[in-house]
């Protein structure tokens, strides 16, 4: 007798990806998160600027092209997104960021500190210690207008992975600083690019979202860069970081103020609300 055909079982569909893998600006579209502006930021100019400069092509879905876009829309939380419960590329529950071995910082720290604070050590030109939040972005914003951010080259895959990125922008405007002695530092804008690159291990849980971060990076090469020839200028103010975390000049430091630098500071704030960039 024949033996009768026998059916395999249907093959269980491939589980779907989350759209913050799939799309560099999934996370723009949550209507419901709380922006720290008030609404989701403009990417635009950083966008484009990215595909005119970039070095690297990654087919869509690759790995690289995952990792790129899970990085991207984890940037515009961190930076954008005031309450945790509204990040969608974290673990909320375990989720911690470390730089350059140090000890790990939870996701509630970067909130209060911002990203620039928590990745940038004190040093002879910038220090945390004397920038909050809000000074910082617009420290670095002024400067470059926009900053992209790719992968280079992804190691290993999940659920640890392993990658080299690149992050840069064209410095337009002057740099504007305070640095771990007080001093505020300036650096005349040379309109050349500045160009870092790194090395970050990310363990991901099963829904993609981040667990742990652990970042590795030169941070004084993005101001080498900016001082090529290592021309700064150095003036010594009254500024401090208040215990609620706001940065506040002394009166010294506001009459030194021009009326120009005044517009351009109050013309930055509104640039702030309707673009922005990798950070």
């Amino acid at each position: 007798m024949a033996s009768a055909d026998v059916e395999a079982p249907p093959a269980s569909p491939a589980p779907s990806l989350p759209d913050y893998v799939l799309n560099p600006n999934a996370v723009l579209q949550d209507s419901e998160a709380a922006w720290r502006y008030g609404r989701a930021p403009d990417y635009s100019k950083t966008r484009q600027f990215y595909l005119e400069t970039k070095k690297h092509s990654h087919a869509a879905g690759s790995l690289p092209d995952l990792v790129e876009n899970l990085v991207k829309n984890w940037e515009i939380e961190a930076s954008f997104k005031t309450h945790l419960q509204d990040w969608r590329t974290v673990d909320k529950s375990q989720y911690t960021f470390a730089i350059n071995g140090g000890p790990p910082q939870s996701a509630e720290h970067m909130l209060q500190v911002g990203t620039y604070n928590a990745i940038i050590a004190p040093n002879e030109f910038y220090s945390p210690k004397n920038s909050d939040f809000s000074s910082s972005h617009k420290t670095f914003k002024r400067m470059m207008p926009t900053f992209a951010w790719e992968v280079v080259e992804v190691y290993s895959g999940p659920p640890v992975v392993s990658f080299k990125w690149r992050h840069w922008g064209v410095m337009k405007n002057d740099y504007v600083g305070f640095n771990d002695k007080g001093e505020k530092i300036t650096a005349k804008a040379h309109g050349g690019q500045i160009d870092i690159e790194g090395v970050t291990v990310a363990e991901v849980n099963d829904k993609l979202q981040v667990v742990k971060l652990e970042t590795w990076f030169d941070p004084l090469e993005m101001f080498r860069q900016i001082t090529p020839n290592g021309v700064i200028n150095k003036e010594i103010v009254m500024k401090r970081v208040e215990p609620n975390g706001t940065a506040s000049l002394g009166q010294e430091d506001l009459s030194s103020q021009t009326e120009e630098e005044k517009a351009a500071l109050e013309e930055l704030l509104v640039e702030i609300l309707d673009t922005t960039r990798d950070g």
